[in-house]
């Protein structure tokens, strides 16, 4: 919670303690950015306008560290070019005061949420790649071939090796990618896939 004005912050702590939200407070950006506090499974909540760095500031900042974490914005003089500004610049949740408790409250839990699943996501994309880059190049060439659709038949042709062998490329591959089935695999590989476009783009 990051808020110059000590009583909408306290107001705000009392609330998320009362809702059993872990919550801590900071009286500025540049506070809350000295401290850099742990920011796993967490959400911001900052008021727009303060002394020194500005919410909207504190947002930038934060990407610019890489710091993927979900931001609602709240502010007493709410306006909708800032708002449209704060959506675009990826806030979560744009909320005026005075706000309702119930308001708030769904704000950061949605965020909070949002936070655990993309976690969540990325610490199995690490998991994907980590598996994928223990394939020998003929595994992956193998697993190429499977997500393109092939038959094993059509895969040792193109390898120029005996269908025979593609087998075991192919059950070796699936061990070393954690895979039960086929489908496992062309999941994972697909994944991998997306994350190479995102990158390119």
């Amino acid at each position: 919670m990051v808020d110059d004005d000590d009583g909408a912050r306290g107001s705000l702590e009392f609330l998320l303690d009362c809702a059993s939200i872990r919550v801590r407070g900071f009286a500025s950006a540049d506070a809350f950015l000295k401290a850099s506090p742990p920011l796993d499974g967490a959400c911001v909540v900052t008021d727009v306008r303060m002394p020194g760095i500005s919410g909207m500031e504190l947002v930038e900042t934060l990407k610019a560290r890489g710091a993927s974490i979900p931001v609602i914005m709240i502010t007493g003089h709410a306006d909708v070019p800032l708002a449209i500004q704060a959506m675009k610049a990826g806030v979560a949740d744009f909320i005026e005061k005075p706000f309702d408790d119930d308001v708030m409250l769904g704000a950061i839990q949605r965020a909070l949420t949002q936070q655990t699943s993309s976690e969540t996501a990325r610490a199995e994309r690490r998991a994907i790649m980590d598996r994928m880059a223990a394939l020998s190049a003929r595994e992956r060439e193998v697993v190429d071939g499977l997500v393109a659709g092939k038959a094993n038949k059509a895969i040792a042709f193109d390898l120029s090796i005996s269908a025979r062998t593609v087998e075991v490329y192919r059950a070796n591959a699936m061990m070393k990618m954690q895979a039960k089935t086929l489908s496992d695999i062309v999941r994972m590989a697909t994944i991998i896939q997306l994350d190479g476009q995102r990158t390119q783009d």
